[in-house]
């Protein structure tokens, strides 16, 4: 019980560092200072900063992708659907998590470990995204001739890169990002309904 709680407190005090400071400048020294733990007990229970970061990551991306699962899973039209990943879109991005996941994905750049890692982080999105789109496909919603992987490809790199932007500080009256995202709900709820008028 006493290991486990250690290693809650030392992920809680990474995932502050790591929104202070960065990847880069993060310090586990630093985040033993901050949890209030000798800094061995970093390398005894996660062995490097780059696991750490990582275990941290898993954690919390294994929580989130659950609940997406959960919210694909309702029998709800898909255009409430969408609504709803956009609202979960910018509770992301306030709790951290988004900058976390964004940092991490920058260091698997110029780290095949971390590079690796952070292809099944975002395969596990793209699997999750691509059943639902093959649901729509069969029950004849027009996907304006794309194939279902091709929607995942564009639905991802829309909402990945629109996260990047609003780190950024890129997001304003003339790059509406969160507004244009959630008016693609209105075409799927256009989509829907002509599949239902077509059956």
């Amino acid at each position: 019980m006493i290991e486990r709680d250690t290693s809650t407190k030392i992920l809680e005090a990474a995932r502050r560092c790591l929104l202070a400071d960065g990847y880069a400048a993060l310090s586990t020294r630093r985040v033993a200072d901050d949890a209030g733990v000798p800094l061995s007990q970093i390398h005894y229970h996660f062995g490097s900063k780059e696991e750490l970061i990582l275990s941290l990551l898993r954690k919390e991306n294994d929580r989130l992708l659950g609940r997406q699962a959960e919210l694909f899973a309702l029998e709800i039209p898909l255009w409430k659907r969408w609504e709803q990943a956009c609202d979960y879109f910018d509770e992301d991005i306030a709790s951290g998590y988004v900058r976390v996941l964004h940092e991490m994905t920058a260091a698997g750049w110029s780290s095949e470990t971390l590079g690796k890692e952070m292809r099944q982080i975002w395969d596990g999105w793209g699997s999750l995204l691509l059943g639902v789109a093959k649901e729509s496909d069969r029950q004849g919603m027009s996907l304006g001739g794309l194939t279902p992987e091709e929607v995942v490809a564009l639905v991802s790199a829309s909402f990945v890169g629109a996260e990047a932007m609003i780190l950024l500080g890129h997001e304003s009256d003339r790059v509406p990002l969160r507004p244009a995202l959630r008016k693609v709900g209105d075409l799927i709820r256009i989509a829907e309904e002509e599949a239902a008028h077509a059956s």
